[in-house]
């Protein structure tokens, strides 16, 4: 189980940082578990929202929606959560950018929709079951050994440590109206190989940045951003049951993934016996 997430505001609000369980019908230990807390203690009235992803008891998916993230002639797939993924769906979650916004890799189902870039961020899930978060060094077409990938720019957080690119704020994205601090998303992984996605408003790339490193990610990358896209949906029960917008967000709506999608997204699924393909 991960620590609390350590209270930077003061004074701490009640359950500020501590874990939530997401997926309590899922069994022990829990997969999913999620929180809040203030960032920023000059400006107290933004929140932050964090959820921890237990790597070994899941499979991580990686869907194309109608649109994104790019035009194609490759097969889509189901562009939603399949309904064979229904018992086992945990949570999915917004991806990157559109590959017209910036050109990045895009692997998933053994298929190859658009090449890898060396040195973007990468979120990676191998044959071995293992998921991580990279700087890609691997060519323009994963190898066998790679499940799934999905780039976004280049990494926020590495070896523990936030980069000297995450300062570049215009080298993350053309924003609404042109200001330098909106609604970002990013996702990390932790010391011991477990993902932690955050979401908050008002951020720049560095802020996002100083976020992932502070709630324990030692390799982290940026994913959507804007108020448009910021989405992190979970599942109260087996079947797709229940779907709850953890982050609020009045252009989403919970059971969004359960019909075709805009874009590209994540799903978390429930790691069965032997399973390493995810749904299609």
């Amino acid at each position: 189980m991960p620590a609390p997430i350590s209270p930077v505001a003061s004074p701490a609000l009640a359950g500020e940082g501590q874990w939530s369980v997401a997926d309590s019908w899922s069994g022990a230990p829990p997969s999913v578990l999620t929180t809040t807390y203030r960032p920023d203690a000059s400006n107290p009235a933004i929140t932050a929202y964090v959820t921890w992803m237990r790597t070994s008891s899941t499979v991580l998916g990686l869907f194309p929606g109608y649109q994104g993230p790019g035009a194609t002639n490759l097969d889509r797939g189901p562009q939603q959560v399949p309904k064979s993924g229904y018992p086992d769906l945990l949570a999915a979650f917004n991806s990157g950018f559109y590959e017209q916004d910036s050109p990045e890799g895009f692997y998933t189902n053994g298929t190859a929709y658009f090449p890898m870039v060396s040195g973007n961020a990468t979120v990676v899930r191998y044959a071995d079951g293992t998921t991580d978060i990279v700087a890609w060094q691997g060519g323009t077409t994963p190898g066998p050994n790679v499940l799934m990938a999905r780039q976004n720019l280049l990494l926020l957080v590495d070896n523990g440590h936030v980069t000297s690119q995450a300062a570049n704020n215009s080298a993350f994205g053309v924003t609404l109206g042109g200001v330098p601090a909106v609604w970002r998303t990013g996702l990390g992984v932790d010391a011991q190989g477990n993902l932690m996605y955050v979401a908050a408003p008002d951020q720049t790339s560095a802020s996002l940045a100083a976020i992932l490193l502070h709630v324990g990610a030692v390799r982290a990358m940026q994913l959507d951003i804007n108020p448009e896209w910021p989405i992190f949906v979970t599942y109260g029960g087996p079947g797709a049951q229940d779907p709850s917008l953890f982050v609020p967000n009045p252009n989403q709506v919970a059971n969004r993934f359960l019909y075709s999608s805009t874009k590209d997204f994540f799903a978390l699924f429930r790691r069965t016996s032997g399973q390493v393909a995810q749904p299609w």
